[in-house]
């Protein structure tokens, strides 16, 4: 199976406010919301959603192939994201652009404000999945970009046969109800957290439960409080649904939320394509996500298969897990 991410490539700029948005924050006057929050310390890092969750594949032992566009300034980028296994022979470069760029400012509470520079992200749209030669047996994963190129992306899936993941993200406000619909049609996975559904179900006119139903897999997230895995099936010509609760795992000290969606992406879309069991599956996301907390930026955390699998253990324990894990990686190893 080969693994295609596509979505943004960016520059994230991240920036910690050392008090809490909400003490700045009138409710009776946000129709007319003006403020400043003074940051104490700003640095620039790796980011984009594309390149968060091709680097968690990677650790864990897959060599995804990112189908993205960047900026003439993107290339001590590429060439670390070569030297950690990805594969970036799909990556156009855009040579009058600037790469994508994101600014996280992030609160006491953990509370983010994000701002995003699409830059040589719009560009995205003229990516075809088509010239990638991909079919049945492969797997495309659909995370935030341009519009316009998330829908192309799901309609060449489609078209050819290609099962995918559609992960809306920090683009749901963005995207109308019909190009969230599109991008649902015919996935095989369909990602977000618990607020992110509550947009798309506003946007679409469907309910939360109803686009729960729409995938065979939907996985939804909740922060501290774990997430949540449902599969869906027919019995008598109607859905059923059936849900799996996964814990988070256990979280050293955190330091930066950035990127823990993505972490947890990589880890279920490595769970699902080594055809482990979704509970297995959602523990590794989850235990992706912690270590992507632990640091600040994105990229910055790293680990082998043994202290993963260490830590797997120390977390969640089962003999019948841990196994099913080790024999995953051993057998591609292989």
């Amino acid at each position: 199976m080969r693994i295609v991410v596509t979505g943004s490539l960016a520059y994230d700029y991240i920036m910690n406010f050392p008090g809490y948005f909400k003490d700045h924050i009138l409710p009776e006057k946000v129709h007319m919301l003006s403020v400043s929050f003074l940051v104490d310390s700003m640095r620039r890092m790796r980011g984009g959603v594309a390149g968060n969750i091709a680097y968690t594949l990677a650790l864990l032992g897959e060599r995804p192939r990112v189908f993205a566009t960047a900026g003439h300034d993107f290339g001590d980028y590429r060439a670390w994201l070569q030297r950690q296994g990805v594969d970036t022979a799909s990556i156009r470069i855009i040579e009058d652009e600037f790469t994508a760029s994101c600014f996280f400012n992030t609160d006491r509470d953990n509370n983010q404000i994000v701002a995003f520079y699409t830059g040589a992200a719009a560009h995205s749209r003229h990516l075809s999945i088509s010239e990638l030669g991909l079919g049945p047996h492969d797997f495309v994963i659909i995370s935030p970009t341009d519009p316009e190129a998330m829908s192309r992306h799901a309609a060449e899936c489609r078209q050819h046969g290609i099962p995918f993941l559609f992960d809306p993200g920090k683009q749901t406000p963005r995207l109308s109800g019909d190009q969230i619909l599109a991008g649902l049609t015919g996935a095989s996975v369909l990602v977000g957290n618990d607020y992110e559904f509550a947009m798309m179900a506003q946007h679409t006119g469907k309910s939360e439960q109803e686009l729960i139903e729409s995938t065979p897999l939907t996985v939804v997230t909740r922060g501290a409080q774990g997430s949540t895995i449902y599969t869906r099936s027919e019995q008598h010509g109607r859905p059923v649904v059936e849900s799996i609760d996964i814990p988070i795992a256990p979280i050293r000290e955190i330091l930066d939320p950035t990127g823990a969606g993505d972490a947890y992406l990589g880890g279920l879309v490595f769970g699902l394509a080594r055809r482990m069991p979704l509970p297995v599956a959602g523990r590794i996301a989850a235990l992706a996500a912690a270590y992507a907390v632990e640091y600040h930026g994105c990229q910055e955390h790293t680990y082998t298969i043994d202290e993963f699998v260490r830590r797997y253990t120390e977390a969640f324990g089962t003999a019948s897990e841990i196994e099913a894990l080790l024999s995953s990686v051993s057998g591609s190893a292989s």
